[in-house]
């Protein structure tokens, strides 16, 4: 244990427990769900190219310099960020972008756990031996999830619950028991699939979609969204990072956990996306059919595959795997706020939070039906808390840590933290000076159509 204002903070067991934790905060529905169809709809290889190029440039940097102000500072987001803002003499404004960071996290939970509430539903109609003849039919089934507030409202009642469940628990013996796990048996399950996949799906054409080069399709628009991806599926610029980071003792070497963690996530999207594609394929569906080929097109490949009910139940079991882990991340950041500043019980501060983002997320399950004539600049509050987080928050709190680490941090803290010399820490200080602020500023002015309507963009 470590004592920081009189606090007694809980560190992790072991340097690969702290890997573990982290690895199933960024392993996340971003690197299951959203890669398979972000490579589907960005060119396939070209996209995942230039997405692992990016992991290393922007990325792991980025993920390197939360986790060293986390471990710093010796608190939550908030007071991690003004310990070392005041260590080095800096001004104290920078706690705010702990509080971006907090706040952001908790806004993408309320909407983050009704769509993990879908795949609850799904595994549980798996295991009841869901059956789709067409792909009307498979439409069809989501649709009437939708359009079902109470169904939805339940399931999203049921994973937060999970999700707090734990966190309610402590850093060891919740999270880190968990994560502990969890992860392998999401490996575990991520193997079998790609394996199965292999078996009774074309995984060559899986494989020559993810992994031939085709250089005439990496265009400007793929670049900046596999910046934008390798920026989102690390769990970056939500706090969770740094949280995570501030209960990691200082034997543990940043760079090397750092590795291993982005390493890992990209590991779980790969994979991910070879079992998918490698069925998308063999049943002849769309890659680029979106969100729709997680909840629409396997299902009705599950339907007609020798073995495909099991085949079902283990993949929603792993997609609901990664997003509760992720979910786990999300909400420890305000939990630390609350116990170490208003000294609140965990399970109170835990419960407390819990039930203020349960209260938000029935009104993103009623956006998809009754409340789906209420708008905000044409948004319902689904697409509105998306937009809010992850095309303003989540970026600009990436942002202002790179600025942060690279700019206002003195060098002598920045290289005691992160205990590396000569190259490497010159490579890694010179990317996150101005390669990573750049990447994502890019991203962040992409995302609000200003490239475009600068003409920079096709």
């Amino acid at each position: 244990m470590s004592q920081t204002a009189n606090f007694q903070r809980s560190t992790w067991s072991s340097r690969w427990a702290f890997i573990l934790v982290t690895i199933g905060s960024a392993v996340g529905l971003g690197n299951i769900w959203k890669f398979p169809y972000m490579a589907g709809s960005q060119g396939g290889s070209a996209f995942v190219l230039v997405y692992l190029v990016c992991v290393l440039l922007i990325g792991l940097p980025l993920l390197m310099a939360e986790i060293m102000i986390g471990r710093r500072g010796r608190g939550n987001p908030v007071s991690a960020m003004l310990k070392v803002a005041e260590e080095g003499g800096r001004c104290s404004g920078w706690g705010l972008v702990g509080w971006v960071g907090i706040v952001g996290a908790l806004l993408i939970l309320s909407f983050y756990s009704v769509v993990a509430g879908w795949i609850v539903d799904y595994l549980f109609k798996a295991l009841s031996g869901l059956r789709l003849e067409n792909a009307e039919a498979a439409a069809n089934r989501f649709k009437a999830l939708l359009a079902d507030p109470l169904q939805m409202m339940l399931c999203h009642t049921l994973f937060l619950a999970l999700t707090v469940g734990v966190v309610a628990r402590g850093v060891i013996a919740g999270i880190e028991v968990a994560n502990r796990i969890m992860m392998p048996g999401l490996f575990l399950i991520l193997a079998l699939l790609t394996v199965w996949g292999g078996i009774a799906g074309d995984m060559p054409a899986a494989w020559d979609f993810m992994f031939a080069f085709k250089p005439e399709a990496i265009t400007p628009a793929v670049i900046l969204a596999a910046v934008g991806h390798a920026f989102f599926s690390l769990s970056l610029g939500m706090g969770a990072i740094m949280a995570y980071g501030s209960y990691l003792d200082r034997q543990s070497s940043i760079a090397g956990t750092s590795l291993w963690v982005a390493l890992a996530g990209t590991l779980v999207g790969v994979l991910a996306g070879l079992a998918i594609f490698s069925l998308t394929f063999a049943y002849g569906l769309e890659p680029a059919a979106g969100p729709g080929l997680i909840l629409q097109a396997l299902p009705l490949a599950f339907s007609h595959m020798p073995g495909g009910q099991w085949f079902g139940v283990f993949f929603f079991l792993l997609v609901l795997f990664a997003a509760w882990t992720s979910a786990i991340s999300l909400l420890e950041p305000f939990v630390a706020w609350l116990t170490e500043r208003m000294r609140l019980r965990r399970p109170v501060a835990a419960w407390g939070t819990g039930l203020a983002v349960w209260w938000l997320g029935i009104g993103v399950c009623l956006s998809f039906n009754r409340w789906s004539g209420h708008t905000l600049f044409g948004l319902n509050l689904f697409e509105l808390l998306d937009f809010m987080t992850s095309r303003i928050m989540m970026p600009l709190s990436g942002l202002a840590i790179a600025i942060f680490v690279g700019w206002i941090m003195t060098r002598a803290q920045v290289l005691d933290e992160m205990q590396l010399s000569g190259l490497p820490f010159k490579a890694w200080y010179l990317v996150l000076r101005y390669l990573a602020p750049l990447g994502i500023l890019l991203v962040f002015a992409h995302a609000l159509g200003w490239l475009a309507w600068l003409g920079w963009l096709a």
